[in-house]
């Protein structure tokens, strides 16, 4: 595994954490009562953006670290997924 493949596993396995983290523990203005005129009802009052990519970049780096071991090391490799013999 190259630097650069790295860091993309990073990146997608980042963002698939975040858009999870997202949504959990959110109020939205229709929640609380209080709409403000001009947004929808289903904004988020306070969405704690900082303390949300604090914590997927804390389950990122958890998860990153076994994924690649396992390529690196050649646990799974192509040809165990070689299901129906298509792959080379």
């Amino acid at each position: 595994m190259t630097i650069s493949a790295a860091f993309v596993l990073y990146a997608v396995i980042w963002f698939l954490t975040l858009f999870v983290i997202l949504p959990l523990n959110l109020k939205t203005q229709n929640d609380i009562g209080t709409v403000s005129s001009g947004t929808p009802p289903s904004a988020p009052v306070n969405p704690h953006i900082k303390n949300k990519m604090f914590w997927t970049t804390v389950i990122t780096t958890i998860l990153w670290c076994p994924v690649c071991s396992i390529i690196i090391f050649e646990v799974i490799t192509i040809t165990d997924l070689n299901f129906y013999g298509k792959l080379r």
